[in-house]
This record gives C-alpha cells, sequence and structure tokens, in this order.
C-alpha cells in the first residue's frame, strides 16, 4: 500500500498516521497523568507514554484479531463479572486506585470509584474507567489465548516415559580433546564461489536491523583558564561566610552546586567524590573547615556540621495507626505502649491493631533498614535505644517504632560541602563553535572535502560502526538522538553541520556505511561470511591432520600421548545431567550414540576435537517427571516470549516513531 513519509508505522498494510499516533499519546499522558497524579512527566515517563501507545496500536491492530482468529472472544456478562462479580480481574487488583491501607484490593474503593462517575463533571473518571475495561477486557483476551496454547502443548505418556529413559542413562567416559583455535590458518584460503554458495545457503542468517557507520569529530566544551580563574574567585567570596554561618543548610542552599545532605558518612564512603574530603572529614573535629581546594575544574571547601556513633542498619518493627483523628491517634499509641511495657507481645499487638498487615512477613516487622533503604521519616531508628518502643509521624499515619537490633556503630560525619565548577563562558562557547563550524564549512556536506580539511586543521577523526536507528548513545556520548537522527536521515558520503549534545559537544558527522533493515546484500556480508568459511576450514583442516595422526590407535593412552596431552576422566554424561549444559553438545550427542568399551572418534565438536572411551553406562533416576514437566514449562514460556514477535512479523510491522519522536 502507499504510505507517506510523515507515516509513524504500519501495521497488517494499515497505515499509522502521525495525527493518529498523536491522538495516541495525548491519551496515555492524560493516564499517566491521573495514575501519578503529575501533571508533567519526565524524558522516562513520557518514553512510558509513548510505549504504551504504540502497544495499544499493536493490540488493536495485530494482537487482538489473531487471537479472534482462533475463536477467542469476551462477553459482555463476562466483563461485568471481571469488574464487579466474583472474578475480579488482575488489571483491578494491581491497580494502586483501588488498593487499601494495607496495600491489598479493597472492593469497596472500586465500587466508590464506579459511583463517583456519573458526578465528575470533568469526564476524566469516566475516561480513566473507560482504559480499566479496555485493559481488563484485552488482558482476558491474553490469559485465554496462552490458556488455549499451554493445552494444546503436550507430552503423551509414551513420549514422557522415553525422554525419562533417555535423560537418566549416563556415562562414564575417558577422554581427551584438542581445542581449535582462535584464528584462522594463514594457509587457507576462501574462493569467491564459495562466498556466494555460503551466502545463498545461509541467507536467513544475514537478516539484520537497520545501522550506520559514520566517522566524526568531535569539539567538547571545556571551561577556559579565565574561567577557572572566575569560579575560584567566586568561591572565594562566600568562604568567609560559610566557616561561620549558623544556617548552612540555606547558605548552601543560595550559594552552592551541592546542598546539605543529612546523609552521615562513614570513612571511605567520600573517597569516590573527594580523597582530600574524605581524608579531612576523619581527621578533624566537629566545626572545623576545610580551606577552599582544586580537584579538575571544580572547587571545593567543606566543614564538619555532626560527628555521631552510628549504626550502619538497624531491624525495624512498627504497629502503624490512623492519623487522621492525631488525638485519637495518640492516645491509642500510648495505650499499647503502656502494654508493650508491661511486657505484651509486639508482634500479638501488631497483627491485631496495625494498618500494615503485610502477609509477607512476620506481623510489624518492617526489617533491616540503612539510610539509603529507609521508611521515609524513621530516621529516629538509628538513635533510638534497643527494645524501647517510641512514637513517630509519617505520611503513612502514627507509628509505634522498635528498633530490634543494630550492627555495631561506627564514627559517622556530617559534612556541608561549599562546591562551584567552572562553567564555560558564552566566550569559550563561541571558539569552540567557530572551530566546529570552520570544519563543517569546509566540508560542504561532502565526505572528500571532510578527511581534507580534518587533515588541515590537525583534527583527529573518531569512527563509530553499527549504529542503530534512533540511538540514544552513540559510541560514549549519551542523549544522542539528534546525532542518530540526522545520520538516518543522510546518505552515505554526506557530512553534517554542527550537532550541538547537552550544550557541551559540538559534532561533524560523516556518514561512512549504511546498511538497511532486511537480508544484507552479499557485497555487504562477504567479508563475515570469509571470515566464517576461513574457521571453518582451518578448524576441519586440523581434525584432518588429528585424524591422520591417530590413524590405527586403539587405546586412548596412546592417543594422548600422540597428541602430547593427557587423558580426562568425567562421570555422568547425559543431555540431563547436572553439570552437562556446560559440556559440549556435539561432544554428549556421541557419548549417547556410542558402543561401550570401545574407542570412539576422532569426533569434531563446537569447542575441538574429542576421541573417547565410554567406560560405563548407568540407569539413575536423577531426572524426574517432574524435571520433565519443568522443562516443558521452560519451553513453552520461551515459546511465549516469542508470540508478539511473531505476530508483529507476521503483519509487517513496521516501526518508524524514531523519526518524529
Amino acid at each position: 500500500m502507499f504510505t507517506s513519509k510523515y507515516d509513524v508505522g504500519e501495521m497488517n498494510g494499515k497505515a499509522i498516521s502521525y495525527q493518529e499516533f498523536q491522538k495516541k499519546i495525548d491519551y496515555f499522558t492524560k493516564i499517566q497523568q491521573m495514575a501519578t497524579g503529575q501533571t508533567s512527566l519526565d524524558e522516562r515517563g513520557q518514553e512510558m507514554v509513548n510505549e504504551s501507545a504504540w502497544q495499544d496500536l499493536l493490540s488493536e491492530n495485530v494482537l487482538i484479531p489473531a487471537i479472534e482468529e482462533a475463536g477467542l472472544a469476551v462477553g459482555e456478562e463476562e466483563l461485568v463479572d471481571l469488574t464487579q462479580g466474583t472474578a475480579i480481574s488482575p488489571v483491578l487488583m494491581r491497580e494502586q486506585t483501588f488498593m487499601g491501607q494495607n496495600g491489598t484490593f479493597d472492593r469497596s474503593r472500586l465500587v466508590e470509584f464506579i459511583k463517583a462517575i456519573p458526578s465528575d463533571e470533568s469526564g476524566s473518571l469516566e475516561l480513566y474507567w473507560s482504559y480499566l475495561e479496555k485493559s481488563i477486557k484485552n488482558d482476558q483476551m491474553f490469559t485465554k489465548y496462552i490458556s488455549l496454547l499451554d493445552k494444546s502443548t503436550f507430552n503423551t505418556p509414551v513420549e514422557t516415559k522415553r525422554v525419562l529413559a533417555e535423560n537418566n542413562i549416563t556415562a562414564d567416559v575417558s577422554f581427551i580433546i584438542q581445542p581449535f583455535g582462535f584464528m584462522p590458518d594463514t594457509t587457507v584460503t576462501v574462493s569467491q564461489q564459495e562466498i556466494k554458495d555460503y551466502y545463498s545457503k545461509n541467507k536467513s542468517k544475514f537478516e539484520m536491523n537497520a545501522s550506520r557507520d559514520i566517522d566524526y569529530v568531535v569539539f567538547e566544551v571545556i571551561p577556559s583558564a579565565e574561567d577557572v580563574r572566575l569560579a575560584k574567585e567566586d568561591i572565594e567570596k562566600v568562604y568567609e561566610e560559610f566557616a561561620t554561618t549558623t544556617n548552612l543548610r540555606t547558605f548552601l542552599a543560595r550559594n552552592s552546586e551541592k546542598q546539605l545532605s543529612d546523609y552521615m558518612f562513614k570513612e571511605g564512603e567520600l573517597s569516590a567524590l573527594s580523597p582530600v574530603l574524605d581524608s579531612f572529614a576523619f581527621n578533624a573535629p566537629v566545626t572545623a573547615v576545610l580551606p577552599v581546594f582544586q580537584e579538575g575544574n571544580t572547587f571545593r571547601a567543606a566543614r564538619i556540621n555532626a560527628i555521631k556513633s552510628l549504626p550502619d542498619s538497624v531491624f525495624v518493627e512498627h504497629i502503624l495507626l490512623d492519623n487522621t483523628d492525631p488525638v485519637a491517634a495518640q492516645a491509642k499509641a500510648d495505650s499499647l505502649i503502656s502494654l508493650i511495657d508491661k511486657g505484651l507481645d509486639f508482634k500479638v499487638l501488631a497483627a491485631e491493631n496495625s494498618l500494615d498487615q503485610n502477609p509477607n512477613v512476620a506481623p510489624g516487622e518492617l526489617g533491616w533498614m540503612t539510610q539509603i533503604m529507609k521508611l521515609p521519616g524513621l530516621d529516629t531508628c538509628f538513635n533510638a535505644q534497643l527494645n524501647r518502643p517510641i512514637k513517630v509521624a509519617t505520611n503513612y499515619g502514627l507509628h509505634i517504632v522498635k528498633t530490634s537490633k543494630k550492627t555495631a556503630p561506627l564514627k559517622k560525619v556530617q559534612l556541608a560541602i561549599l562546591e562551584k565548577s567552572a562553567v564555560a563562558s558564552k566566550m569559550t562557547f563561541q571558539e569552540y563553535y567557530s572551530k566546529a563550524n570552520e570544519l563543517a564549512s569546509k566540508s560542504d556536506g561532502k565526505i572528500e572535502k571532510f578527511r581534507e580539511a580534518v587533515k588541515e586543521m590537525n583534527l583527529a577523526i573518531i569512527p563509530a560502526v553499527g549504529i542503530q536507528e534512533g540511538a540514544k548513545t552513540v559510541a560514549t556520548y549519551n542523549n544522542a538522538r539528534p546525532l542518530s537522527r540526522w545520520i538516518y536521515e543522510a546518505k552515505k558520503g554526506d557530512v553534517s553541520q554542527i550537532i550541538s549534545l547537552d550544550n557541551k559537544y559540538f559534532f561533524v558527522v560523516a556518514v561512512t556505511g549504511t546498511r538497511e533493515a532486511g537480508i544484507q546484500s552479499l557485497e555487504a556480508m562477504k567479508e563475515n561470511i570469509k571470515s566464517v568459511l576461513m574457521m571453518e576450514k582451518t578448524n576441519e583442516k586440523f581434525f584432518q591432520t588429528v585424524k591422520e595422526r591417530l590413524a590405527g590407535i586403539t587405546n586412548i593412552e596412546s592417543a594422548a600421548e600422540i597428541l602430547g596431552t593427557t587423558v580426562s576422566r568425567q562421570s555422568g554424561v547425559s543431555f540431563g545431567a547436572i553439570g552437562s549444559q556446560s559440556m559440549d553438545p556435539v561432544f554428549i550427542g556421541a557419548v549417547a550414540g556410542a558402543e561401550e568399551n570401545k574407542l570412539t572418534g576422532p569426533v569434531k565438536g563446537n569447542l575441538g576435537i574429542y576421541l573417547f572411551n565410554v567406560d560405563a553406562r548407568n540407569q539413575g533416576e536423577f531426572f524426574t517427571e517432574q524435571d520433565a514437566k519443568m522443562r516443558n514449562g521452560q519451553i513453552f514460556s520461551f515459546k511465549l516470549q516469542q508470540i508478539q514477535s511473531i505476530l508483529e512479523k507476521r503483519a509487517d510491522v513496521k516501526d518508524s516513531r524514531l523519526k518524529f519522536f
């Protein structure tokens, strides 16, 4: 069919226009905002919306139609039962909106939500409910389809019996291996006809995604000596106030790139930021001040704000109370603390009174906490006396908290850091931009002129190969979407104008190679094929050499002496035995079919050449019917993972989102 350059994709012959996709983006943006309560989305949130919109289109145009072809459907009564009846959908069970205070599904919240829809003049609740209903229907369709596939995949009793027999017979083997090398034999030759024949027989192996190769020159904007001098001057202006202020938090918020952190550092933790800071923090008294020092283009000063002896981690238990009525909550907490002080079991009281009824842990148990991994608001646990219950109010409610275990206390320091980095000035930016612009102008969009200009300006060309469409990272540079987008708009031999990344790097790029999605041409793959054939021929030549040297040998010890190696022994060899997954499958297969007590080989495996003797076979019971079921389950899971890509390939799905988003 005819497609427009403004289409973002194609599914089952239907073009997905930019406008249609943008409508989906707008729709899922509203859904995401309602689900998170955020009015704007960060880059990660926007990517999630983009993917949700695309997956919704895939469901509508590819996945659901394929499932319907199999004769499956979700009826109206079934949908009602999934949303309001006895078989509540997992979609609703997972929905945060309908979670109760104990973190599990609360049907009353679902009922309240549905009742509120008619009176919601904004229409937001109706919009969100329609989204949930569609998700429920799709989820049920997918569940039925998986069930259908599962029931159509089974082993007969005869097949199961054969699998058990094959995998429970193991072999004790004496063997020698001559491993293949990693480099091809330079005397081996490969003809053009052999390359053509290999290409014809293995075309499907050469199906690849589109990729591009480039040469580039990058101008990194680095602060000048003058920029560094100004940064030093700026920090020295405020240093005296930093050393004496009584309000470090406010001062640093106004004057420093690094704000005051409540984190208490132990010795060694600051080394990653600055060894100078770490050494100062643990060799100076509280209120001591470290004068301004320079590391790279960053200037710092530091002041010790607190020194404490604290554990790295604490084991915490709690009873969570509803704090909507603070007076009542305080009274109940005091009553429970009185009972705890009298010797009543904390866990019993937590089971009877706490809103937190996590079924996966003992009643009241929050577990081990660190400064990083802790419940917000429970910092006091690190200073609390062991087994002494205290009251702590957080956003979750009113907690009765008990610290029951601690790791050994360590010296820890809270450090205030005054930090200023040298920033490139407008003049510095202009200098780098002018250099990049000179290269781009001299290149005039042509790769020959680009290379001439690079030599003339004494610059370094850096190659990058195999760049995927829409790549976010090119070479070691992140946020490179503008770069990869231009690369795919250009032709081989084109040279870019200046491409700016992160307002810090100026690129001039030349496209040196292009490969479109699909089966690659013989010309594009011939060097790869030549390398494969050279290794195959090298291994075959090695095999024939070993075979000739072992001609007439009937004893494995003699073979080992001729080859200058030793005999290894392995027991319990079979495809189902533990540890066999790490062995060469060609070797295991040869052992399975070999005669007992007869020298077999040489056999050319994947890793090398084998000569072996099956010393004995043993009948075991280590591979059970349960193991066979687990293996079938793993195979089925693997097949499930392939379903969407298979259906997408059948529908000839083309994804061009990266041109626009």
